[in-house]
């Protein structure tokens, strides 16, 4: 569902039937790992939608709070999604960080994640590089380099994957695969783009 929401759909929902309020299900856009659960307000979804940040009606407090504005862990939206019952709410974000307030990657230490998730995390992890640019990083320098330099990058690291496909061993081809995919997955970052927005073409093109 787009995050784009009317006005007349919010108010559609069924607030009614928790005391004006919705639990929403947070979960991560790029492993598919479930990061936490809290109750929004409209008010709360509404300001979700414009901040593009996770924002929730805190019952403890009685009082709107969105999601890393004390540690700065924001949880950055994706996408919106309502059930068959207008009654909970999906949110699939990209955190900055840890969710849980105990350090962890989730509130729910065993939350699986989907089969491929190493390359979601991998996604993740460039997200995070691209961020926060730590000294050091190579990621960090191809970024510092400028987006025509990761672009020369994955050109590059395609001819030598089909290259090693016509004439090296099985062993380099998958090297020279994992190198190709990880510098299209900056160059992705570089646009502001991620692999769940691949995977989202992808899905779109199998329905078809």
């Amino acid at each position: 569902m787009s995050l784009e929401l009317t006005p007349e759909a919010i108010d559609a929902l069924a607030w009614e039937k928790q005391g004006g309020l919705l639990p929403a299900v947070v979960q991560d856009a790029d492993t598919l790992r479930v990061l936490m659960l809290g109750y929004m307000d409209a008010a709360a979804l509404r300001a979700t939608i414009r901040s593009r940040h996770v924002t929730f009606f805190s019952r403890s407090r009685n009082a709107q709070w969105t999601k890393g504005e004390t540690s700065g862990h924001f949880l950055d939206v994706v996408s919106l999604d309502v059930d068959c019952d207008n009654d909970t709410l999906l949110v699939t974000a990209r955190p900055h960080g840890p969710t849980c307030h105990l350090g962890r990657e989730s509130c729910f230490p065993d939350a699986p994640a989907a089969t491929s998730s190493f390359v979601g995390e991998l996604d993740a992890l460039i997200a995070n590089r691209e961020r926060e640019r730590p000294a050091g990083s190579y990621t960090t320098t191809l970024f510092d380099g400028g987006i025509r330099r990761i672009a020369q990058k994955v050109g590059e690291e395609g001819i030598e994957t089909a290259l090693a496909a016509v004439a090296q061993s099985e062993e380099e081809l998958l090297g020279e695969a994992g190198d190709l995919l990880y510098h299209l997955l900056v160059l992705l970052r570089a646009r502001g783009l991620g692999l769940a927005d691949v995977e989202a073409v992808l899905r779109a093109r199998h329905a078809r």
